[in-house]
């Protein structure tokens, strides 16, 4: 997975063109404002834990990691290239801890992280629903037209919420389109199933990054042919199938950490761009770390 370098160093204030005179780096308070303009906090569920766990405010950052997974290769690699800051979609601290002790691997995370002087920042249910956010790019990607949520945000513009669902510019077939997912999705051992008519037609595609199978009413109600969406349990994906209309929605069920992953260039370069008209020079990558936590299948008839 290539890097994703969105350096703003060469800002020229030489001339009166629009551009913004570079003033150094912002410190971690100014980035937190700038995530707060593109994935407010407003816009998490209820049962989130979202926003700054670990890093002080007044700290200068110059280099930022975004990551699908805080996990400890993940730390490791943006203590490694220097990063002041790793931004992650998923929290390290979703459930209530009462200590974090080095003997833990949570607990070690938050070790590795204060000693080496590295903040973290989770972007979670804020960066699925916001505008350009995890299901839009899913959208973008499969060329999804006259899309909007599949669950509007109860705190945000029509356009935000969780889940997408649009239509294709034209027909396809379950497995071309499913074909289609494949490729653009990162390789991982799971690859991706499908439940449906390999030869069935299909026009509107509804989709969620991450797991999504809670939203399998959405789905219905929104007249989707397809579902793409990651981690669909046996018995939401048997009783959609069973209350199946003509055999739709048809499931496309792919990688967690793959479906989320598409976000986090889209995400760096968003921020590049924020804090770039600000007059802030900031180096952002992608982390290179593949998280998902799965190393092989086997299939029937496969090696």
């Amino acid at each position: 997975m290539e890097a994703v370098n969105t350096d703003i160093s060469d800002a020229d204030s030489g001339e009166d063109d629009g551009t913004v005179e570079a003033t150094g780096d912002p410190t971690l308070g100014q980035v937190l404002l700038a995530v707060e303009e593109l994935w407010p906090e407003s816009l998490a569920e209820d049962w989130d834990e979202v926003g700054l766990v670990a890093g002080r405010p007044n700290v200068p950052v110059s280099k930022v990691l975004f990551a699908v997974d805080p996990t400890l290769e993940v730390i490791d690699e943006a203590i490694e290239w220097g990063a002041e800051l790793l931004i992650t979609h998923h929290p390290l601290l979703l459930k209530g801890v009462n200590s974090v002790a080095a003997t833990s691997a949570k607990g070690l995370a938050i070790h590795r992280l204060i000693e080496a002087g590295t903040g973290l920042l989770t972007v979670h249910t804020n960066g699925d629903s916001a505008v350009g956010g995890v299901s839009d790019v899913l959208a973008d990607a499969f060329g999804l037209e006259n899309v909007t949520p599949l669950t509007p945000a109860s705190n945000g513009l029509p356009e935000e919420g969780i889940g997408r669902v649009g239509d294709l510019p034209d027909l396809e077939t379950l497995g071309d389109f499913a074909a289609r997912v494949f490729e653009m999705l990162p390789a991982v051992a799971g690859g991706v199933r499908v439940a449906g008519d390999k030869d069935g037609l299909v026009r509107r595609v509804a989709v969620c990054g991450g797991a999504g199978d809670s939203l399998l009413a959405a789905v219905r109600a929104s007249n989707a042919d397809v579902y793409v969406t990651a981690d669909m349990r046996h018995h939401p994906a048997s009783e959609a199938r069973e209350g199946a209309t003509n055999g739709r929605p048809y499931l496309i069920d792919v990688s967690h950490f793959a479906s989320e992953w598409l976000w986090l260039p889209a995400a760096a370069e968003a921020l590049g761009n924020v804090l770039a008209d600000q007059g802030f020079d900031v180096e952002i990558r992608v982390s290179s770390t593949n998280s998902d936590p799965w190393d092989f299948i086997l299939t029937p008839g496969g090696d």
